[in-house]
């Protein structure tokens, strides 16, 4: 039997005060957070002008507003977990609604795809340069020495298996393997003889070994090539022949040509032992190349490859491809986009990669002072020039190398899950002015404790 507990006279009680009291105490205790602190460290106005972003006229008001769409993105990039525990904490958390701009109230979202949706529409409207441009125009304010520039370039890796040979053979044979099984039943024929099912049996003894020798993988290479080609040969065959009956997806016809490539590509490797350019290392990512840092804990690495430029701890995208490109070569666009942002450029700080005679004369024309060694005798003034030079090389080093890995390990760019080109640019776009709203974030709350305190 349960025990009768008594209520006593000071029993805490509880107050229903109005509507419009209770959300201005929500807001308020919103904006002393760091999330609120975010929030008020956004241009959201003029990045929804310049994304240029309008509501449907038909059809049901959406959940998320422009400014919400965005909102989104950037709660994603700050909290970083999946999509559906987002929405989950969406739901629950005041202070992440009023972020975004809705009240739930007792309702709550219930599709978790929202969030991939809202990512895909604002993929193809994204315009990096512009939308810097507004950001840097907001932030200019914040920043002590607008007038140096560090410059650096990093890879932000995509969620994928390592690639190897056999791997990527496998997978193709695999995917082809499954389409002709289904082309073959829709037509009700005979499925054509192939050796799938022996070979199937040999990989699978072959991945599981734990050191795998060069004999028995070229040995599986060699089969896998030939496989491929056949089921390649038999669908063809069948599509040429039964062309009247079939109609088959745009995916489809995306997925054979990159695997005719995939399989031309592995043939030319095999033969000749080297590599070939333009390299295919995924079939559904198949934008993504090998990129060669020459890292020692990571030789290669496969994502996007990013130039970027950083201003008093604020990072900026100066260039990204997922190709590889030579960060050298970009030191002179660089400083023409950072003058774009923040007028004059006085003193660079870049890697010896960036140290190209080119990049030397440029930089004495324009009477910008750089840490790169001097070449020749020393000049009047060396001791002063080492001494600038150290101080712009350490804080490149340390400050600059600090924010990668910060951006990597807390804003979700570790390893990038998006399934497209275009929303990874997307993904690594959010993650980077996530980290920069934070550090503006806690300057805009220092300034504010400044002033009150004067």
């Amino acid at each position: 039997m349960r025990k009768i507990r008594k209520i006593y006279e000071t029993t805490q009680e509880f107050s229903f005060i109005s509507p419009e009291k209770e959300f201005s105490l929500y807001f308020k205790a919103f904006q002393q957070s760091e999330l609120g602190g975010i929030y008020q460290a956004i241009p959201w106005n003029e990045l929804v002008k310049s994304l240029k972003i309008r509501k449907n006229r038909k059809g049901p008001d959406p959940t998320f507003s422009p400014q919400g769409m965005l909102a989104l993105m950037f709660l994603k990039s700050y909290v970083g977990c999946s999509d559906k525990k987002l929405i989950i904490h969406l739901n629950g958390n005041i202070q992440f609604q009023m972020f975004c701009g809705i009240f739930l109230g007792p309702e709550h979202i219930s599709n978790y795809k929202i969030v991939s949706d809202i990512r895909c529409e604002l993929s193809k409207k994204i315009d990096i340069k512009a939308l810097q441009g507004v950001l840097a125009g907001s932030w200019k304010p914040y920043l002590k020495e607008p007038n140096i520039m560090l410059e650096d370039a990093t890879c932000y890796e995509t969620s994928m298996r390592y690639p190897t040979n056999v791997k990527l053979l496998w997978e193709s044979t695999e995917w082809s393997y499954k389409q002709l099984k289904l082309i073959c039943k829709y037509l009700k024929i005979r499925m054509p003889r192939n050796k799938y099912e022996e070979q199937w049996n040999k990989y699978n003894n072959y991945s599981h070994k734990r050191k795998k020798t060069h004999k028995e993988t070229a040995k599986r290479t060699r089969s896998l090539l030939y496989l491929l080609e056949k089921i390649l040969v038999l669908l063809k065959e069948i599509e040429s022949q039964y062309q009247h009956q079939l109609d088959l997806p745009n995916r489809y016809y995306t997925n054979i040509k990159i695997i005719r490539k995939v399989l031309k590509q592995q043939q030319e490797i095999f033969q000749t032992g080297k590599s070939v350019p333009d390299r295919i290392v995924s079939i559904s990512k198949s934008y993504i190349r090998p990129i060669v840092r020459g890292k020692e804990v990571k030789a290669v690495e496969f994502g996007a490859k990013v130039n970027m430029i950083q201003f008093d701890g604020i990072n900026f995208i100066e260039h990204i491809s997922f190709n590889a490109f030579n960060e050298g070569t970009r030191l002179v666009k660089s400083i023409r986009y950072g003058r774009s942002l923040f007028g004059k450029i006085t003193h660079i700080s870049a890697d010896d990669i960036y140290a190209t005679n080119a990049n030397r004369k440029y930089s004495t024309s324009a009477h910008i002072v750089t840490n790169f060694k001097r070449k020749g005798r020393a000049g009047k003034h060396e001791e002063h020039r080492r001494i600038i030079s150290r101080e712009l090389r350490k804080e490149r080093t340390i400050r600059m190398e600090g924010s990668f890995g910060t951006e990597k390990e807390h804003y979700g760019l570790q390893k990038i899950k998006a399934r497209t080109e275009k929303n990874e640019i997307l993904w690594i776009f959010f993650g980077v002015h996530t980290a920069n709203a934070v550090r503006i974030a806690k300057r805009l709350a220092v300034s504010r404790v400044e002033r009150m305190a004067s």
